[in-house]
């Protein structure tokens, strides 16, 4: 099964995350199928680029998004 979760990278006090597709049953840091964008927390206010077309589209062939994705996925709040 695909899943669209997040990849860690960065240094030990500085994560940056890769949204990434890849197959559930391995490791996030094993090989990827493709790169949706990428989420950095540490910045003020957190920097996130998704391209939401394409996570759409893997969404409709059936990945699923994990649970921090998914609010990141989520449209935001006014």
């Amino acid at each position: 099964m695909l899943k669209i979760r997040l990849r860690r990278t960065g240094g030990s006090n500085a994560p940056a995350y890769r949204i990434v597709v890849s197959d559930s049953r391995r490791t996030p840091t094993a090989t990827v199928l493709e790169e949706l964008g990428y989420y950095d927390p540490t910045k003020n206010p957190p920097l996130l680029d998704i391209d939401r077309e394409k996570a759409n589209v893997w969404i409709a062939k059936g990945a699923s998004a994990s649970d921090t994705v998914q609010k990141l996925l989520a449209p935001p709040k006014a």
